[in-house]
């Protein structure tokens, strides 16, 4: 998991599930299809919308345009408020 965003309205994390953990070994139970995605948190809302599959090559898409172009902290949570219209589920904290 690493954290690529973190302002007072936003909070980007990409989660690299079937990586191994540090230390562990790693494992091989039969075909695993290797799976990303991103969480991306709406601190405004208190709400959080997990992409993965091929919204999550979408927005790695977008991550590669700012990596060439370095946008606005505006631009970026600009953008970021689209995807949070997506956002349903509440963020719960364990």
């Amino acid at each position: 998991m690493h954290m690529l965003y973190d302002s007072d309205a936003f909070a980007v994390v990409h989660i690299l599930a079937n990586a191994p953990v540090d230390g562990e070994i790693e494992r091989f139970d039969g075909p695993q299809i290797p799976r990303h995605g991103f969480e991306i948190v709406d601190k405004r809302s208190g709400k959080e919308v997990y992409l993965d599959g091929s919204w999550a090559e979408m927005f790695q898409q977008q991550i590669s345009a700012w990596q060439q172009n370095t946008p606005s902290q505006e631009e970026v949570e600009d953008t970021l408020e689209g995807y949070a219209t997506l956002a349903q589920m509440p963020v719960v904290v364990h």
